[in-house]
């Protein structure tokens, strides 16, 4: 996948202490494993740890995926549409169990995957979808929300 100046990716882990952040290269992520993969090394996991990884790009969507024990990831996307044709994008929905069908018209925002994969943290299905269709928000702003509601909001400025 080529390097891209407008992709933002890092991954947060819930530690004792709170939440410990760090940028997450996934310039070289080919398969969904390489995800993961780049998630533990960069947060140096032993793999039970609860972790997400934030992707954003630029003025087109962001996505979320959850880390947690041995469960399969858990993913979030927050447009379909914006990731078709994105290598990274491909990837991510695939994880999410998404097909982005190049046939079908854009017909608006229309985010996918998992919509609870933030309940526990009482950011629940209604609030991700209303948050990922504002209008004028951009991914990022949106990321900084989810965070503030989670509680590492300083994590990911001090990574961006």
């Amino acid at each position: 996948m080529p390097s891209r100046s407008n992709l933002f990716s890092a991954a947060f882990a819930r530690t004792g202490a709170g939440w410990a952040g760090a940028e997450v290269d996934l310039g070289e992520a080919e398969i969904a494993d390489d995800l993961g993969d780049a998630v533990q090394e960069a947060l140096g996991l032993n793999g039970d740890e609860l972790a997400l990884l934030c992707v954003e790009v630029e003025d087109e969507w962001f996505a979320i995926i959850r880390y947690q024990d041995d469960l399969d990831p858990r993913v979030f996307i927050s447009d379909a549409h914006a990731v078709r044709g994105d290598p990274l994008g491909e990837i991510l929905a695939e994880l999410a169990g998404v097909a982005t069908d190049t046939e079908t018209p854009d017909l608006g925002i229309r985010p996918v995957g998992d919509l609870d994969l933030l309940a526990d943290f009482s950011v629940g299905a209604a609030e991700l979808l209303e948050l990922s269709m504002e209008e004028g928000v951009l991914p990022a702003d949106m990321l900084s929300l989810i965070a503030e509601r989670l509680g590492f909001a300083d994590e990911l400025d001090r990574v961006r």
